[in-house]
């Protein structure tokens, strides 16, 4: 029964999010909700570790500021207890040229008290910087790489 209860909360979380509905998303928050992703933050630094609601939603109206259309398609959604994992391919229209970025991201909640206290997303962050910066990365790298005689 709780594993349902978890897992209809994280859905509500995931929809209100796309709707840009942070009041929605923040209710079923935890207030020192903590929220990491794993990316890098000289290139995204409004990514990273986050602590509390105030933080959190800091996070995501950065983001929002910079797409103006963001949809989801859930893969898979799994609950065990208090932990629910989630596989989104996630859909974002930059705001500056209309490119759509698209990208895989394992997303693993945790929930005390029916609410969400942990949000840890873990990305193909090679993948997604390119997308974002528009540049093909492995060839900068290739380009920088001793050449074998």
């Amino acid at each position: 029964m709780i594993e349902q209860t978890n897992r209809e909360r994280v859905l509500q979380l995931i929809d209100a999010y796309a709707a840009g509905d942070f009041d929605k998303v923040l209710s079923l928050c935890s207030e020192d909700v903590e929220h990491i992703a794993s990316a890098p933050i000289d290139i995204l630094p409004h990514l990273g570790p986050r602590r509390g609601q105030s933080a959190v939603r800091q996070m995501w109206e950065t983001v929002r500021s910079r797409y103006v259309e963001r949809r989801h398609e859930i893969q898979a959604l799994l609950a065990d207890g208090d932990q629910v994992a989630a596989d989104i391919r996630v859909y974002l229209r930059k705001r500056s040229n209309d490119r759509i970025v698209r990208y895989d991201v394992a997303v693993f909640y945790t929930l005390k008290d029916g609410r969400i206290t942990r949000i840890r997303e873990i990305m193909d962050t090679f993948d997604l910087v390119q997308q974002v910066v528009e540049c093909d990365l492995a060839a900068l790298v290739m380009e920088h790489l001793p050449r074998e005689s």
